[in-house]
């Protein structure tokens, strides 16, 4: 409906719409076009009864947008544009314009705009072509035939409304800036790691500001690939600076809709007036020994509850997929089985999953202490799982006999032979009542390779890849806090917590854990340092160690700083092999070693240029 304003806008021209505009990220399934368009019509019925204009669909939504590979076959691709031509028949009675997503048929994507039937446009993405049925080009205009109709193909990024004759749509950073639209579109698959919430937002602000238009962000969900990362389905639309409508992340229900006010002709003056101004705060330059957290209390705890939250829905995701009907996770008395327990009973519960399908299997040896094993029997108790214990000695005894080892030498095969049996029981149990094996190595080990290959180090979803062990940390204590006086949960956490790391493989020294694993490969604290200086913000040696001297002054010494970095770079290169072959887990940091997306490195690679840095730094300290 146009309407005036007041006499002013009247003088200048000015013409102003109030419209209703959409996001939406129907629950899909990865390469079944049928079920995907089936999604998409049904929110498109819901967004129409709901007086919508425009509803925009995330990126690729015909096929999902984590096929991959699986674009560059031409069925696929093909089986999307017959989608595509179901999609406008079965919504050609709805007054409301749609844009959804599909691949092309070499290297690319198209967005399909659609309304009543027709195939307005069809937009070129990321330099996509197709094998058109037709292809016309006449005054700057390219005509195709596409999805059983001619349309006109949009190389420039921008479109008219084809239920208007001046409201402009671009997508975001394709359209010509020359000429600003009204509305911006973002169509995206983005993962969503901690922290990704609050930057979504201060994004949707931004670009609404800086461009004086309407914002729609419109993120992948439910049904999205979880080999390495999962999707919250956070879509957020701003209007010129604020923020006008959010989905709650990983909600099943993220249709939000937003009236917004467009205007044709603009005075910058009164405009500037009107908007406020925003910009992200600036950030101090205290020092700071943890990057992976927010420095903010409050903001930390949410962040770490965001983080379990990922790591729980992407395990979710895979549970359902993989049609398994249980969770079996080793779990030691330890940080890490505590934390992926905890990921685990947040799943089932996701799930609507019986707790008591989570099988906690513990699984005492040579180096368990009393301390560890209570513990881990008392949390699988306390959170509502099945505990089995499976006593491992007498295999593991029996496997280094048959290998000619004397059995007490405690050697690495002493120590890795307990390991690789654990893993085996484990999956082996999963085999017996369908689960899956939930692995619970973090990223901090994964980067010094400190995991025995093919033991600890394999599982079937690794929930905790991407969470350094600070973090590990700093997740239990929220978790445990949280849930502070609700039973025993708590008390037990706390113990945990303040247990020594240890991978218990050695005999234990009147009853005590024999093995500090920071005494052995160092801080941790240190090593989550390293990790994202070098891994996230791409820095050299100098430039950590430099920046670690300032960060840590008065609680390690140079040559203590000094000494670790190198012990992290020579594992962090010589253990590559392990990280070459990593199960699939999701991204929760910003930081991620998978070789599938997060660490494209060979296993081959030499660390001497690393280490020849250092050296010069060593004989300039001396």
């Amino acid at each position: 409906m146009w309407i005036k304003k007041n006499k002013n806008e009247e003088e200048w021209g000015n013409r102003v719409k109030d419209m209703k505009v959409g996001a939406v990220s129907p629950r899909i399934r990865l390469c079944d076009v049928d079920h995907n368009v089936k999604a998409c019509v049904a929110a498109t019925e819901r967004a129409a009864e709901m007086g919508v204009d425009l509803l925009v669909f995330p990126k690729l939504t015909l096929t999902g947008a984590t096929c991959r590979d699986l674009y560059s076959y031409h069925v696929l691709n093909k089986r999307a544009e017959k989608g595509l031509e179901d999609f406008i028949k079965a919504t050609e009675k709805l007054d409301i314009v749609s844009v959804i997503g599909l691949p092309a048929c070499v290297d690319g994507e198209f967005l399909a705009v659609v309304y009543k039937g027709k195939l307005s446009y069809l937009v070129e993405i990321s330099g996509g072509s197709s094998d058109f049925a037709e292809y016309t080009e006449h005054d700057d205009v390219i005509k195709v035939k596409f999805a059983g109709q001619r349309t006109r193909l949009v190389t420039d990024g921008a479109f008219v409304l084809p239920n208007d004759d001046f409201v402009t749509v671009g997508i975001f950073e394709d359209f010509d800036y020359e000429t600003e639209p009204h509305i911006i579109i973002n169509p995206n698959a983005v993962e969503t790691i901690i922290g990704t919430r609050k930057e979504d937002v201060e994004h949707a602000r931004n670009v609404s500001y800086d461009h004086a238009a309407v914002y729609m962000y419109v993120n992948a969900g439910i049904g999205e690939s979880t080999t390495d990362a999962v999707y919250s389905a956070h879509n957020v639309i701003a209007d010129r600076g604020e923020i006008v409508a959010e989905a709650e992340p990983f909600s099943e229900d993220n249709l939000v809709t937003a009236d917004v006010h467009i205007v044709e002709l603009r005075d910058e003056e009164d405009e500037d007036k009107a908007f406020c101004d925003y910009r992200p705060s600036q950030t101090d330059n205290k020092p700071r020994r943890d990057y992976f957290l927010p420095t903010d209390k409050e903001e930390q705890r949410l962040a770490c509850l965001e983080a379990l939250e990922i790591q729980a829905q992407g395990l979710a995701a895979r549970i359902e997929r993989s049609y398994s009907k249980a969770m079996v996770i080793g779990v030691s008395g330890g940080l890490d089985s505590t934390l992926a327990l905890l990921v685990c009973a947040r799943a089932a519960d996701i799930l609507g999953m019986d707790r008591k399908n989570i099988i906690g299997v513990t699984m005492p040896c040579f180096g368990t202490t009393k301390r560890t094993k209570s513990n881990a029997e008392k949390l699988c108790e306390a959170l509502g799982t099945t505990l089995r214990v499976v006593d491992i000695k007498a295999s593991v005894t029996q496997h280094l006999a048959d290998i000619g080892h004397d059995g007490t030498t405690p050697d690495v095969t002493y120590e890795n032979a307990q390991a690789r049996e654990r893993t085996q029981v484990i999956m082996d149990i999963a085999n017996m009542v369908g689960g899956l094996v939930v692995g619970t190595g973090d990223l901090s080990e994964l980067a010094l390779g400190w995991a025995t290959y093919n033991g600890d180090h394999m599982s079937m979803y690794a929930v905790n890849g991407s969470v350094p062990k600070t973090m590990v940390r700093r997740i239990t204590e929220v978790y445990s806090d949280a849930h502070r006086g609700e039973g025993e949960v708590s008390s037990i956490l706390d113990d945990i917590l303040a247990t020594p790391v240890s991978p218990e493989l050695l005999p234990p020294k009147d009853g005590e854990i024999a093995q500090c694993t920071e005494a052995l490969v160092g801080p941790y604290e240190l090593h989550d340092y390293f990790i994202y200086h070098m891994l996230h913000a791409g820095l050299s040696p100098k430039e950590i160690y430099e920046s670690a001297k300032y960060d840590f002054n008065g609680v390690y010494d140079n040559k203590t700083i000094l000494g670790w970095l190198r012990v992290f770079v020579r594992r962090f290169f010589s253990q590559q092999f392990k990280r070459s072959c990593l199960p699939d887990g999701p991204k929760v940091s910003c930081v991620s070693v998978s070789p599938r997306c997060g660490l494209f490195m060979p296993s081959d690679a030499v660390a001497t240029v690393w280490l020849e840095e250092l050296d010069i730094i060593e004989k300039k300290e001396k």
